[in-house]
């Protein structure tokens, strides 16, 4: 007669334990990396919140201090841009909660050591709106721009690629070119205020409103998952064991 298997006997399920090792590690892993993102989250909440009454910097400076390798991510900086309100943009496609429409970005001359352009995204159109502003790249008419300084945010994997004149993603260097701006920053200027203040549709909305910040709630299941899971293995290793 064959003989049953050790587990089939009663004897210790080394097969089971070894699976459950492996998902409890993965769950752990999982909570554990989730903590680390609250981590992440908290600090840059905080650090919007702090902008809310941040001095502006000027851009100049705080573009030498990116090209020693600061990390500029949120900064507020403020700069004058020659002919802003006419000269040429790109549109980039862009949903504002839930309406779809458009941000502009245009070209800004800057006096930086490292750099002599930086890309300003004037603000959202919803595509309701036809009206779009004049484009006059003669007119060098200084506008005083506030903003805040972002890295443009690496593109997902279902995010559709960039097609000119339809923009999806931002890339600064193909953006730059079209619009001729030459050694242009790798960060870009989202406008506080007005470039067009004559067109009321186009609306400067740099930082998100509400960003959700969910990480410990995310953690908490899959440590709950983790410590239901030992509750079943054991459940099951004593049951199969009594006494």
């Amino acid at each position: 007669m064959t003989e049953a298997p050790a587990e089939r006997r009663g004897g210790f399920p080394f097969g089971l334990t070894l699976t459950v090792a492996i998902a409890f590690a993965l769950l752990v892993g999982l909570g554990v990396w989730q903590l680390q993102r609250l981590k992440w989250k908290e600090a840059i909440l905080a650090h919007i919140a702090a902008l809310q009454t941040a001095k502006p910097q000027p851009l100049s400076s705080v573009l030498d201090a990116v090209a020693q390798g600061r990390d500029a991510d949120y900064t507020r900086a403020a700069v004058t841009c020659p002919g802003l309100s006419r000269a040429p943009f790109l549109e980039l496609y862009a949903l504002q909660g839930p309406q779809a429409g458009a941000r502009l970005i245009s070209a800004c001359p800057v006096e930086s050591a490292a750099y002599r352009t930086i890309l300003v995204d004037r603000g959202f159109l919803p595509d309701t709106v036809a009206e779009r502003p004049a484009v006059d790249p003669a007119d060098r008419t200084p506008v005083a721009i506030t903003g805040i300084l972002r890295k443009p945010a690496r593109p997902g994997w279902l995010a559709p690629k960039n097609r000119p004149p339809l923009w999806f993603v931002r890339d600064v260097p193909a953006m730059a070119r079209t619009l001729g701006a030459p050694s242009p920053a790798p960060v870009m200027l989202m406008a506080e205020t007005a470039a067009n203040p004559e067109l009321k549709a186009l609306t400067p909305s740099p930082l998100p409103l509400d960003i959700p910040n969910r990480h410990l709630e995310y953690a908490l299941t899959w440590f709950g998952l983790a410590g239901a899971l030992l509750a079943v293995y054991a459940a099951r290793l004593f049951g199969r064991n009594p006494g």
